[in-house]
């Protein structure tokens, strides 16, 4: 259900349109109402424009078709999410690099004051931390809960290869080895608590206390 349509019936009926394609995935029906003069900006019930509609079903074709015609990837919905922090939080990698390159806010966060890169770094999503951190994001941000990308990847990841990588991006990076959270507990703290050992060698060979 649309939170807010245009005023005409059949604005309405294109917005409603609009997003049943965009979630579905057909990008030739998005393009059809956009050439229309269907409203990219229109909100649903959640506050979701269609392209963030899109990006929650993962569906790139639409997205694309959304963000060339001028969505706004920064635009957010009633929990804080936008196109481009949704792409990066759930690692859809082509998503992101579209955001990316339409005016993603590096700065922008979500509803846990963290950005892109936080959520990023604890799914385990390599390749996705790596495009964030070569487009410029700030990789000793801390969120609302007292946490890096790098405190997160460890609390909340597992150890294993994928969050290993992430450490050594985030530390190749320039990644403050010694940021603790709030609790001042530091990273190599939390990497022994959780006997992550090559975690904790990566951070002893950064010099980490």
């Amino acid at each position: 259900m649309l939170a807010a349509c245009p005023a005409g019936a059949s604005d309405s009926a294109s917005s409603r349109q609009l997003f049943a394609a965009a979630e579905s995935g057909d990008a030739e029906t998005v393009r059809r109402l956009l050439a229309q003069g269907a409203d990219t900006g229109v909100r649903d019930a959640r506050g979701r424009t269609p392209l963030l509609a899109a990006v929650h079903g993962r569906q790139t074709g639409a997205a694309r078709a959304l963000i060339d015609a001028g969505a706004d990837v920064n635009a957010k919905d009633a929990i804080n999410d936008s196109a481009y922090l949704y792409a990066g939080a759930s690692g859809q990698l082509e998503i992101l690099r579209m955001t990316l390159a339409h005016g993603a806010d590096l700065r922008s966060t979500n509803r846990y004051g963290g950005t892109a890169l936080i959520p990023a770094a604890e799914r385990g999503h390599v390749e996705t931390v790596r495009t964030l951190i070569d487009a410029g994001i700030d990789v000793d941000h801390v969120n609302r809960l007292g946490w890096t990308a790098l405190l997160e990847a460890i609390i909340l990841g597992d150890g294993g290869g994928r969050h290993q990588d992430i450490v050594r991006l985030l530390i190749d990076a320039g990644a403050d080895v010694d940021l603790a959270d709030g609790d001042g507990v530091t990273p190599l703290q939390h990497a022994r608590q959780r006997r992550q050992a090559a975690i904790e060698r990566l951070l002893v060979a950064a010099g980490a206390r």
